[in-house]
């Protein structure tokens, strides 16, 4: 339905008839170009509406509908918002930014887990067999000396030399011995 000329650029009421009469069916072909934004479909509506407000030649054209001139526009407008959302890095919420890791932490996880293969890598193959079935795992001592057909005992003299070998090998890592010749592990 057009608008009647009356209904101009500098009339208070033509946006509010844009409103009424093409509103709800903007924000709907909006709203499924969004994925279901509504606050994004919403402000695209209000750009829609202003963009008709600023030619006013849209307003006097000689067509039946003013409607498919506005859903192009509505549309160019959120092709146009989506480009600009890509173009730039994701948003990230101040609480999201607190709970990430540092690269700094990531870097250094991932140069301790080198440090630890190697040191295991180092040990006897008796002691890594008990480590991995012990630790890895997750063994019981008596599960650990069925599975590697060996005394209980033997694991546990195993793993606790296995250990002591670990330690002395990553005591950067703060696995040094204490103040009574213990473990801090």
């Amino acid at each position: 339905m057009p608008l009647s000329p009356t209904l101009r650029r500098t009339h208070p009421e033509a946006l509010a008839a844009l409103q009424r009469d093409h509103g709800r069916a903007l924000f709907g072909f909006l709203l499924a170009l969004t994925a279901g934004d509504a606050q994004r479909a919403e402000d695209l509506v209000q750009e829609t509406l202003v963009r008709v407000w600023q030619h006013p030649e849209a307003l006097a054209s000689g067509h039946e509908s003013l409607r498919p001139w506005l859903f192009t526009v509505a549309r160019r407008l959120a092709i146009d918002a989506r480009r600009a959302r890509l173009s730039r890095p994701r948003e990230v919420a101040p609480e999201e930014l607190e709970q990430a890791p540092s690269p700094v932490d990531a870097v250094a996880g991932s140069v301790t887990a080198i440090d630890v293969r190697r040191a295991v890598g180092s040990l006897g193959a008796e002691h890594r067999e008990v480590l991995l079935q012990v630790y890895f795992r997750d063994r019981s001592v008596a599960e650990a000396a069925a599975e590697l057909g060996i005394p209980a005992g033997t694991v546990k003299s195993r793993t606790h030399y296995a250990l002591r070998a670990l330690r002395a090998d990553l005591q950067g890592y703060g696995y040094g011995l204490g103040a009574r010749g213990r473990s801090a592990v």
